[in-house]
């Protein structure tokens, strides 16, 4: 048996992901979910990823600043039904996709790469002076 996150995706998986990617981003930058106590403007949407029935994505998002992550999640989980509602007005697909907002890690998990990176070289460069 294969697990799903080790199949790749499907075209159509991926074509209706960044379908819905960029009218999730477009909804947020103009408010039309018109949720109270955040500023969607502030909002990116990184990712989406589409269950192959295509019935439920994935909405990776990062606030500006990578601040209060957890937070706008929340936020956003809790008006997911004024997002669908926006969203809806925008597409015109067969299924709307019930969605799942995750905080995007990506981000912060390059800066902990590259900050391994930075100290492998310089643990390099200090063996190499003693050598």
């Amino acid at each position: 048996m294969v697990n799903q996150s080790q199949r790749p995706f499907s075209q159509r998986q991926l074509r209706v992901g960044e379908l819905v990617k960029q009218n999730l981003g477009q909804l947020f930058l103009r408010n039309e979910a018109k949720i109270p106590s955040i500023n969607t403007k502030l909002i990116t949407v990184t990712e989406v990823r589409m269950t192959p029935d295509l019935k439920t994505a994935r909405v990776y998002v990062i606030p500006l600043g990578g601040i209060d992550t957890k937070e706008t999640v929340k936020i956003l989980t809790e008006y997911v039904h004024l997002v669908r509602k926006a969203l809806s007005k925008r597409l015109d697909i067969k299924f709307l996709p019930k969605l799942t907002f995750v905080e995007d890690n990506s981000f912060e998990y390059a800066e902990k790469i590259e900050r391994i990176i930075k100290e492998n070289k310089n643990n390099d460069k200090e063996k190499k002076r003693y050598n």
